[in-house]
């Protein structure tokens, strides 16, 4: 079993920033490949963005393309998801996510392990 840790979320107007940060508390993240997902209310969770335990990332969800970028740290200790030019349409619970094997995928079937998720609330 691994826990995954995130941090990072909050309040913030349209047009800015945010940092979210997940970690495996004991554990190197070098060894996952890494999801990230949000899920606003009433709504499917939806794909973010990805890092494979090789270092290929998947940034590719359109509604986010340019805006969010997924990001590891060089001791292998935190993988983060970088949010910028947020809209309120943004607002949603984010999760990380991890699985063993290297590749990344679009799919929350395919993650084996979760984090607690994080509020993202952007105002107008």
């Amino acid at each position: 079993q691994v826990e995954l840790v995130e941090s990072g979320g909050g309040l913030v107007q349209a047009g800015g920033s945010l940092t979210l940060s997940c970690t495996a508390p004991g554990d190197t993240v070098k060894k996952y490949t890494f999801g990230w997902f949000r899920q606003a209310p009433g709504k499917e969770r939806e794909f973010v963005a990805a890092v494979s335990l090789s270092g290929v990332k998947d940034n590719s969800a359109d509604s986010m393309k340019g805006r969010f970028t997924v990001a590891e740290d060089n001791a292998g200790n935190t993988v983060f998801l970088q949010l910028s030019s947020l809209k309120p349409e943004d607002t949603a619970v984010y999760y990380c996510a991890a699985k063993h094997s290297d590749y990344a995928t679009e799919y929350a079937k395919d993650y084996d392990y979760w984090g607690q998720g994080n509020q993202v609330t952007v105002s107008s």
